[in-house]
């Protein structure tokens, strides 16, 4: 094709080169059917099935259909010839799990992956002038205390201690948004209304009125690729007169820093999901969004979880991936309207 174009603008007059140059770009974003489409993800699902729902390789039934499945390893997808929306562009799609930023760095970079998962504050480093697909801040990062946590001095003074515009700026490299809120400020419009600075002073007032056994807690991280912002919690908490020791994950905890995913956005039933999820009560009914913001207030109360960021999904995309952003704001992935360089036209 390009070969075609050059023959033709070569012998055209102006007139004749707009209309030549106007029919090349149009071949060259024309939707093409076929090829492989190679994603890497920093997880590993190690169910013994694919995941049924959730966003990603869920969302790609109905358009795919799964033909391999390695649980935590890799999944190969694809397309369904009788697709309700119609066939996908794509013939396959082949999912890589598990993969380090190094490996799937080195993937993109030599054409042998072409979606990769970011991590946390890796953006900046990754980018490089590549293409970046990102959602909306969907995803909830908090502490949540156990019930052995009786006190709620420990708590308060532990959620004044976080720092959590350094762990912001250093660790997320400006990733997502700082919130003293389980809702983001996107979806609810008041997350600011929530405090979310640190307040040495009075943490260490707080702390100074309890009794030494009470300032130890012990910190379980449900996903490892959140241990850098722990390590800085149990620097800063150190600094308030608690004492946080980090442990594995499944250990009985005194608290747990977790995420949890925002999955509708129905802010009445997004609170509602996170509450159970984070282990809260079910929060009172609200058919305002002032009754919503007092519903949210009355759940953070007592300091039994602590809000901390909210983060995007965040992938990096190979030049030879054609078609809209292949994720919605939600971060559900929508890979049927895309396609690939190489494909049948």
């Amino acid at each position: 094709m390009r070969l075609i174009c050059s023959r033709w603008c070569a012998v055209g007059k102006w007139g004749a080169w707009c209309l030549v140059l106007a029919a090349c770009a149009a071949a060259a974003t024309r939707p093409r059917y076929g090829g492989t489409l190679r994603v890497e993800l920093r997880e590993a699902v190690q169910a013994p099935d694919p995941p049924q729902t959730g966003p990603g390789m869920a969302d790609l039934f109905g358009s795919f259909a799964i033909t391999r499945w390695e649980a935590g390893h890799r999944a190969v997808f694809a397309a369904d010839e009788s697709a309700a929306g119609g066939r996908p562009f794509l013939d396959t799609v082949e999912i890589e799990m598990a993969r380090s930023a190094r490996e799937q760095l080195a993937d993109l970079n030599l054409g042998r992956a072409d979606i990769v998962q970011v991590g946390l504050g890796e953006v900046p480093r990754l980018q490089g002038g590549r293409r970046v697909w990102s959602s909306v801040p969907v995803r909830l990062v908090a502490l949540a205390f156990g019930a052995r946590v009786e006190d709620a001095r420990v708590r308060e003074a532990l959620a004044l201690a976080i720092d959590r515009d350094a762990i912001h700026r250093v660790l997320l490299q400006r990733q997502g948004e700082i919130s003293g809120a389980l809702l983001p400020q996107w979806l609810s419009g008041y997350a600011f209304l929530f405090p979310s600075s640190a307040d040495l002073n009075r943490a260490r007032g707080l702390s100074g009125g309890v009794a030494a056994p009470a300032r130890a807690l012990s910190l379980a991280v449900e996903d490892p690729a959140l241990r850098s912002i722990a390590d800085r919690i149990v620097l800063n908490a150190r600094d308030a007169g608690l004492t946080v020791s980090v442990v594995p994950p499944g250990n009985s905890a005194d608290v747990r820093l977790l995420e949890s995913r925002i999955s509708s956005a129905d802010p009445v039933r997004a609170l509602a999901a996170l509450a159970a999820a984070v282990g809260l009560p079910e929060p009172a009914r609200s058919d305002t969004p002032e009754a919503l913001y007092a519903a949210e207030r009355a759940l953070l109360e007592g300091f039994r979880v602590i809000p901390l960021f909210h983060l995007p999904d965040v992938y990096l995309v190979s030049p030879r991936v054609k078609g809209a952003p292949g994720i919605t704001p939600l971060g559900e992935w929508r890979f049927e309207t895309l396609w690939v360089e190489g494909g049948r036209p």
